[in-house]
């Protein structure tokens, strides 16, 4: 998945309201960006952090930068648009490029299933069919290990009971994480960050909701979805 627009490079100033940052341009130019995560982003937004942001022109649009990625400055980067997982997704679905999910002949997102909720993909054709839930993850505490969440998530979950219940009911259901960070490869649970998504998540484990971990190629020219990794303390392939 490719940036519609090339982005530019920029300094964070301050990550504030959640949706918002004030940024420093090349030029020496401060502006507002809009931030799009929803969660604490830890480790992400200190002060003077390398970030890349992406232009638009859209009048419809209060914001003219949007914040997509953040600069390690060491040759690694993390994306923190957490729309990018679904739409990168969306397209390796598609093309049949990703490994654990058969090449399925219909792929509809946003698909309303349990109690008032949309799961993010619906798989039907070629197989059974498989619900997909997906999930963004920014941060890293541990060398070389991803974490998830970097918050409390009660969306989140919401999330994992719905899929526990489409098995309970025979059917087939899949957490898919996207590690958004390229000096991770492996994944594991933030439970002293959401003790309630780690209960949640066992008890997913004992009716067999699938789990698949992917690592991500990323650059200021884009997104691309990559191989598994493997998600540490989790019984084979599932929760």
């Amino acid at each position: 998945m490719e940036f519609a627009t090339p982005l530019i490079p920029a300094r964070l100033i301050r990550r504030y309201k959640r949706f918002l940052a004030d940024v420093r341009l090349a030029d020496g130019t401060e502006a507002i960006a809009h931030c799009p995560n929803p969660g604490s982003m830890m480790g992400l937004a200190d002060v003077g952090t390398k970030i890349w942001l992406e232009p638009n022109e859209d009048p419809k649009k209060k914001l003219k930068y949007g914040w997509r990625l953040v600069d390690h400055e060491n040759g690694h980067f993390t994306g923190i648009d957490t729309s990018v997982p679904n739409r990168a997704l969306k397209a390796a679905l598609i093309a049949h490029d990703v490994a654990g999910l058969p090449a399925y002949d219909l792929v509809r997102p946003e698909v309303k299933y349990a109690q008032n909720s949309r799961v993010d993909f619906l798989l039907s054709g070629g197989g059974p069919d498989t619900y997909v839930e997906v999930k963004s993850v920014t941060l890293s505490r541990q060398k070389g290990i991803a974490e998830f969440p970097d918050s409390v998530t009660v969306r989140g979950t919401k999330h994992l009971d719905a899929l526990a219940q489409v098995v309970a009911d025979g059917g087939r259901a899949v957490m898919l994480y996207l590690v958004q960070r390229t000096d991770c490869a492996a994944l594991t649970l933030a439970a002293d960050i959401d003790v309630a998504y780690a209960q949640a998540f066992e008890r997913a484990a004992k009716v067999g909701v699938q789990v698949l971990a992917f690592d991500c190629a990323i650059n200021p020219i884009g997104v691309t979805i990559r191989q598994t990794i493997p998600f540490q303390g989790a019984a084979g392939r599932h929760i």
